[in-house]
């Protein structure tokens, strides 16, 4: 590279640290300091490096620029000024109400895919685009990753680095800004980047450790990056705050504004007003593609047969795989269990497997839906909670997501609480626009599996372990949203709501109250959310007692979504709500349910008691 070519890319840098003290000072808040020690990095890669068409932000070719260190936005809107995709005027609205430049990336612009700013989420991520490119578009973009290095100290990270070596995902870079100063002080290596080499090289992936400032060395690392047959991670020494001598390596600047915006603009040599010609992708061939899309044909059952709804799953995605090439498989390591295996061996190229690496697993599928694949996430419903920062982010990113929860519930019998999904319900619920699915029989599971393919936002369908009657025929449509009455009369006492396992106790309940002259309506409630307010609403109205039976702790899940249909001022019906109180062990499926206090007997009892009071409290008084 020539002195004139090193002359530009220095002043290119110098422009993307004056335009980012700029827009925090206008916003009176942000990360500058974070992002003048990476300016440099991105000075490079945005002027000679990075392929990608910001007039089309869909095209296929592009290259994937994802900022793992999400803070460092004033560096990011920077770039797209310099790239001409935003103006000067535009900058300046930095965290500003109403504007696209919120104080971490969101896909509120075009040019960001995901949103980022939870640290340690950004390199998961890239390794599932790394993987869609290379498994299923087979494509040749590259997938750029900027990561700080206090967020090194992630055990999502170690879960990045361990899967992209195993994959060999040699278009994958980690550009790492080893700055030295964290939030609070310096970080656990400062500058020894000798130090985080040791750590990521055996892990399968080319390490180069480079001076972050030099745009001579920033270019032969990313040329080598370029010709790796392996993930490369650029380890570059930097100075936080760096060409402000004010904040550059300073402990306690970091999250602030620069003390004075035109000391350091001088400082920095001015303005400027250089713009980038980004290089676009030259056009190479269309995405992979894995055939036609066709009718889905579920698996079906015959009522009164005995399946498990994580059986039905199995067998329904395996065929929605058939009919949808979109749609791809991620396993943590369950698959036998969850019957992801089923739709493992029918489509091979679509399914990856993630080992124990539940963060990662979710991760990437956020990066594979990057490029329109339609990712199925399933393992044990206890286990999403370890991923359930990476979910919320998800729906942050506007990210269309299919999670599978198996082993819900008490009723899994035997393994004890440390397998039993209980507050995955109101875990999922309280995802913004996320969608609960809680199906009670095979043919409603096949139906729900099919519902969920084209559905945007996150959707979690929750399925038990042990089988239950099958109480639906093969053709009966099961829309979100919706709900199932299955028992109704005009002179129901009491209505009796469940959703999976308990939809069956209920059933058994509303027989032997029936056999002692009570009638109760039952209703199958299998979308949690969005529930079906309608229904709910009339059964309340005309029977004035809804009694919710749910395998699940008390706080958040059904009961707490029936509740929320009154909220509105609507008046509230007489409500009683069975659901697991105390800290179960281990004892069978039946003996579960029955401690817990939300099996057959156990509701027929709650109704006597309510109906007993109830008729106490109506006699006259003398």
């Amino acid at each position: 590279m020539s002195d004139g070519q090193m002359t530009d890319l220095t002043e290119l840098a110098q422009q993307l640290r004056v335009d980012a003290v700029r827009c925090s000072e206008v916003a009176s808040s942000g990360h500058p300091t974070s992002s003048l020690s990476a300016a440099d990095l991105m000075a490079v890669l945005l002027a000679r490096h990075l392929r990608y068409d910001f007039d089309d932000p869909s095209n296929p070719e592009n290259d994937h620029l994802i900022f793992s260190k999400g803070h460092a936005t004033p560096l990011l809107y920077s770039m797209y000024k310099a790239a001409g995709a935003i103006s000067d005027d535009e900058l300046v609205t930095y965290r500003a109400l109403g504007s696209r430049l919120e104080g971490h990336p969101t896909p509120r612009l075009p040019w960001v895919e995901v949103a980022t700013g939870a640290l340690g989420q950004g390199l998961p991520i890239g390794v599932g685009t790394a993987l869609a490119g290379k498994r299923l578009d087979r494509l040749p973009y590259r997938v750029w990753v900027l990561c700080g290095d206090s967020e090194l100290a992630e055990g999502s990270m170690a879960e990045a680095f361990e899967h992209a070596g195993y994959e060999g995902l040699d278009r994958l870079v980690a550009i790492i800004d080893v700055n030295r100063l964290g939030q609070r002080g310096p970080t656990r290596f400062g500058w020894d980047t000798g130090a985080y080499a040791r750590r990521i090289e055996p892990r399968g992936w080319n390490t180069i450790e480079i001076d972050g400032h030099n745009p001579q060395e920033i270019e032969q690392a990313y040329a080598a990056a370029e010709s790796s047959a392996k993930p490369t991670a650029i380890l570059a020494r930097t100075t936080k705050g760096a060409g402000v001598s004010a904040v550059a390596d300073q402990e306690g600047k970091h999250g602030k504004p620069v003390p004075d915006v035109d000391e350091a603009i001088s400082e920095l040599g001015g303005p400027r007003e250089i713009r980038v010609g980004v290089v676009k992708p030259s056009y190479t061939a269309p995405p992979h593609s894995f055939g036609e899309p066709a009718r889905y044909e579920p698996p079906t059952y015959n009522v009164g047969d005995d399946v498990a709804t994580r059986n039905a799953f199995g067998e329904a995605f395996a065929a929605l795989g058939h009919a949808r090439p979109d749609v791809v498989g991620l396993d943590a390591e369950v698959s036998d269990s969850t019957r992801m295996q089923f739709f493992a061996k029918e489509h091979p190229d679509r399914f990856f497997q993630f080992y124990i690496a539940e963060q990662q697993m979710i991760a990437a599928a956020v990066g594979l839906q990057v490029r329109g694949w339609k990712p199925y996430a399933a393992t044990f419903a206890a286990f999403l909670s370890r991923a359930y920062d990476f979910i919320r982010m998800a729906a942050i990113s506007r990210a269309d997501l299919r999670l599978v929860g198996s082993h819900a519930g008490i009723a899994i019998g035997q393994d004890g609480p440390s397998q039993m999904g209980l507050e995955d319900i109101a875990a999922l619920r309280a995802v913004h626009s996320s969608t609960v699915l809680h199906p009670c029989d095979g043919n409603q599971t096949a139906a729900l599996v099919g519902e969920m393919a084209d559905r945007t936002g996150i959707s979690y369908l929750r399925t038990g372990r042990g089988e239950t009657p099958v109480i639906y025929g093969p053709d009966e449509d099961f829309p979100i949203g919706g709900s199932r009455v299955l028992r109704s009369s005009s002179d129901d006492a009491v209505t009796l709501i469940g959703a999976g396992v308990t939809v069956h106790e209920a059933l058994a309940a509303a027989d032997q109250l029936e056999s002692e002259g009570v009638r109760a309506r039952v209703i199958d409630v299998y979308s949690i959310k969005p529930v079906d307010a309608f229904t709910v609403r009339a059964a309340a109205e005309e029977t004035g007692c809804l009694v919710t039976v749910e395998d699940h702790w008390a706080e958040g899940g059904l009961g707490d979504a029936v509740s929320d249909v009154f909220a509105s001022g609507i008046p509230t019906p007489a409500m009683i709500k069975l659901a697991v109180r105390e800290m179960p062990g281990s004892a069978s499926p039946a003996e579960q349910l029955r401690m817990a206090g939300i099996d057959r007997a156990a509701i027929a009892s709650a109704v006597r008691t309510f109906l007993t009071n109830r008729s106490v409290t109506a006699r006259p008084t003398r």
